[in-house]
């Protein structure tokens, strides 16, 4: 149950990601088809940042510490990114034009998911 509220989450936020940056945009004809995509797309976020990101965290800690935390920004775009080459391949409509639209667009997605996690828990604590 955790993994799809956290999918939601992050399907949410990247639609309010896609209404409020420039260049990060996500097609579809109708509206359940733009809501597959955000889903499918949120997905393949989920496994990008899974999977790489601790693997970077390990071998660019010495960037981390040199920036004081500044490289983060950068390694968040660069996910950003490599998840819209993932989605072309797919076949996806998802776009990010550059680096600054991924730039802007992973700390959006990265604030609106804490702001949405804040209000919704990971567990019913009611079963």
């Amino acid at each position: 149950m955790g993994f799809l509220i956290r999918l939601a989450i992050t399907a949410i936020a990247l639609w309010l990601t896609t209404l409020i940056v420039p260049g990060v945009e996500v097609g579809g004809q109708y509206g359940g088809n733009t809501a597959l995509t955000l889903v499918v797309v949120a997905l393949i976020f989920g496994v990008v940042n899974a999977v790489l990101k601790p693997v970077i965290k390990v071998v660019g800690c010495v960037f981390y510490l040199l920036t004081l935390g500044l490289f983060a920004l950068v390694v968040n775009a660069l996910l950003f990114m490599l998840t819209d080459w993932i989605a072309r391949q797919a076949d996806l409509p998802f776009r990010v034009d550059g680096f600054w639209a991924a730039f802007w667009g992973a700390i959006v997605m990265a604030v609106v998911s804490w702001l949405i996690s804040i209000a919704v828990p990971d567990r019913w604590e009611g079963r």
